[in-house]
Parts: C-alpha cells; structure tokens; sequence
C-alpha cells in the first residue's frame, strides 16, 4: 500500500510550504503524487526520482572528462584542497539544512576560510540595511491573521514565490481577515505589469532605479507636506491614494523583493523602505520583510550569527575571530581582486549567477561543487560531489523568510551510497584534523535545538 506523507516541507523558496501531502511507493523508492505544491515544488519532488541521477563524486581528468571517485576520495582531495589554500571560500547553502550550515563552519574555520552564503548576491543589501535601521517585521501568519493592506514592492511573488499570495498574504481566511481577499487591498509598486500587479487594487509603475525617490515621495505626503506632481513616474493623484489606503488600514504588510536590492540605492532603498514602516506605525500598524528566494537562505543568517555574530561575508582566515566586511570579505569581490584561491559551492549555482569575469578568475584556483543535481557549477568544476535533497530525502531545520523555524521531512531514501550534507562535512573536517594531527573538537549548536524546539512546540 502507499504510504502517504503529511505536512511535509517544500524545499523551493523562501515561502516553504510545510503544508504539502506526498505519497510514496510501498517500497518507499517512488514518488507517486504531490499534493498543495505548486508546480515547482511538484517537480522538484519527481525530480528526486528521475534516472540518471549522479550517485558518486565526479572528478574532472587531464582531459576534462570527469571518473567517478569514492566518497572516500572526494572527501580526501577536499580537505587537502582547502588545507593547502591560503584563503579558500565556501558559498551558497540557499539549499540544505541548518545541520549542514553548522557542520561546515568547523571546516571554516580549521581551514582558514570565508564562508558565505547567496545572500551576498541576493539580499545582502537588505542586512546592511536592517544593521542601520531595524527590522519592524512579523510572521507570515500574523499577515494571514491581521494584514488588510498588501504592498508589494519590487517583487513578483505569482512567479517567484507562488504560493505566497494564496497561503499567506492576499486570498487567505484569517483570524481577522475571515472574508480573504475581500478584506484586503492590495498595491503592486513595480516598473513592469508583472502578474502580481494584475491582482493587485492598485499599481503604480515606477521608474526603473527611482524606488528611494518614490519611498521619499511616501513619508513626506504620510506626514502632510505637499509632494511634485510626479514623482519617479507616478503621478501624484496615485501616491496619495496608496497612503490613504495604509492609514486607513488595521495592518499593513509591506513585501519587497530584488527590485529593490539590486536596483540603484540598493541598501538605502532598503532603509528607507524600514524608515516608511516605522512611520506608517504612527498611524496604524505596519510591518516589512524581505521576500528571500530559496527555501532556506534565511538559515545561515540564523546559524552563522549564533556562532559568529555575522550573518554572511564571513572571513574566518584568522580562525575562530570572525570579520565581516561586504565588498572586500564577499565572495564575487574576493573573487574579482582574484584574493581567494579556492572555490567550493555548496547547494546553489555560481557558475549561472556570478559574473562571467568572477567565475573566469574562481576557475583558476580548485573549485568543488557539492550539489545533488548537475548544473553549470558542477560542470566547470574539478570535482563535483553528489549528495541527498534536504526536504525529499534529507530532514532537517529549515528557517521561512519570516525567520520561522521549521523542520523538514524526508520521505524517501537517497539513492544508495548518497549521503546528506551534514556527514559530508562531518567527514571532511574529521579528515582536516587526520591530515594535522588534531583532535576534532565537536561543539553543540544551540541554534538547532531552539529551532527543534519551536517547530515541536
């Protein structure tokens, strides 16, 4: 008989659903049937199962084909690799669990290494802005519960997050919202007419890279002042119906995206986006938060900052002293000074999403892809090791855009050999100490029993 598994964790994007079914095989090999994802996450679980999956650790020969290694051998060559740089660095971890995050910083830290996450190239501009300013944010339940006014600013969550609006923010009974989207207004601040501006009650086109200027046009017209007639290409009859709409409002959700951090002003379009919250808490009640993309890059923030009190960008060269500098301890700077002379990515894609020039100067040092599926990292590195999917075949502490805990499920086995994440480096740092003559020192994270913790309770 199938076995079916419930309230099972998406491992997609920064949303993660943890409301899915998914029925399993008797034997416990094959998916059958996805239920509540959205089509994703849907593949992304049949994904798992499909033939020609990479079993064993791939490494590149003289020629440039790669020779299926052991684990054995992969975790050698990757202590050594990292032993022998001076200042090697480790990026991505958007997907896997919070174990693994933890695992991988006594590998930083023995080999004297950065260790980074996506949020460097995605939402880094959104910490150094919250370091300035706050964080006046909730959970998304409370938006469920409470928010009757939605404002979506430089983000598309139809495509990028697609359930966000129909499980948390805009169609949604809640406690106080028991009509759905019917007790809500909605307002999409984008330059193009994505498919979340067509649900929304109101759009107002910006001008590309205006954002702080239109931000500015807000707080002083919420404030009673006179504002020009347009403003970033919005016309002022549009302005001051959005805040009319926010003070009339009980509760005010502000979600904004990488419209915002990757366009110009980037973390003070983020600061002054935090400066319009606490100014609309004057007159109502308002909240903000980040739309992150993948389904656990809000985890590294939580992990690293237990342990380092930094959240990304973290240089631990000189041990357990950790320093933070974005723009000299990230990963595409260092990459571009060409300061950095190995390489390796941890569940996530750099050869797609760095600059061509940072990869050009990444690929002349070792670069080591850790990632359960082939993509164009794993196919310009020197070795390329396969390992379990956190939420399909993995458990594990997942933390939700809002900073929720929640623990992942596995509901199938991993190929037979594939390990997870977190062994992976518990092996290699095992190894690390073998080749210098250390003793492993193996420290409790209090991080992971909290988030344990919260998601039993």
């Amino acid at each position: 008989m199938p076995v079916t598994h419930t309230q099972v964790g998406c491992p997609y994007c920064g949303a993660s659903c943890d409301d899915l079914e998914i029925v399993v095989s008797d034997d416990g090999k094959e998916i059958l049937e996805v239920r509540n994802a959205c089509a994703i996450g849907n593949e992304i679980f049949h994904h798992a199962t499909k033939p020609g999956r990479v079993k064993l650790p791939r490494l590149r020969q003289e020629d440039g084909s790669y020779k299926d290694i052991s684990y054995d051998e992969a975790v050698d060559y990757t202590a050594k690799v990292l032993l022998a740089a001076k200042k090697p660095v480790i990026y991505g971890f958007g997907s896997t669990n919070c174990e693994a995050m933890a695992a991988v910083g006594r590998i930083a830290e023995k080999g004297g290494a950065v260790l980074d996450n996506c949020a460097s190239i995605c939402h880094g501009p959104s910490f150094l802005a919250i370091f300035d300013n706050g964080y006046p944010s909730c959970t998304l339940g409370e938006v469920k519960n409470r928010a009757d006014v939605i404002v979506y600013w430089g983000c598309n969550p139809m495509h990028a997050h697609p359930r966000h609006a129909s499980r948390y923010a805009v169609f949604p009974r809640g406690f106080f919202t028991r009509r759905g989207h019917k007790n809500r207004t909605v307002i999409c601040i984008d330059p193009r007419e994505t498919d979340t501006a067509k649900i929304a009650n109101q759009h107002q086109m910006v001008k590309q890279g205006q954002d702080y200027d239109l931000f500015n046009a807000f707080r002083t017209a919420l404030r009673g002042h006179e504002i020009p007639e347009v403003v970033a290409g919005v016309p002022r009859e549009q302005i001051l119906e959005a805040i009319e709409t926010m003070k009339k409002g009980r509760f005010v959700a502000i979600f904004y995206g990488m419209g915002l951090c990757h366009s110009d002003g980037r973390n003070h379009n983020v600061d002054i986006a935090i400066s319009l919250t606490r100014d609309l808490n004057a007159v109502t009640k308002a909240t903000i938060m980040a739309m992150r993309g993948h389904y656990n890059i809000a985890g590294p923030g939580q992990v690293w900052s237990w342990s380092y009190g930094f959240p990304y960008c973290i240089d631990l060269s000189k041990g357990t002293q950790a320093h933070m500098n974005p723009g000299d301890t990230s990963s595409i700077d260092l990459a571009m000074r060409n300061d950095c002379d190995a390489f390796i990515n941890v569940g996530t894609d750099a050869g797609a999403h760095f600059p061509i020039p940072a990869v050009k100067q990444l690929r002349k040092h070792p670069w080591i892809t850790i990632d359960p599926n082939i993509c164009m990292a794993s196919e310009i590195s020197d070795l390329h090791i396969p390992v379990g999917v956190v939420g399909v075949e993995v458990g594990g502490v997942v933390y939700r855009m809002d900073n929720v805990p929640i623990q992942f499920k596995k509901v199938i086995e991993p190929p037979e050999g594939v390990i997870s994440d977190e062994e992976l480096f518990n092996r290699i740092y095992v190894r690390m100490c073998e080749l210098t003559d250390t003793e492993p020192v193996w420290i409790h994270h209090p991080a992971l029993d909290v988030a344990k913790a919260t998601t039993e309770e």
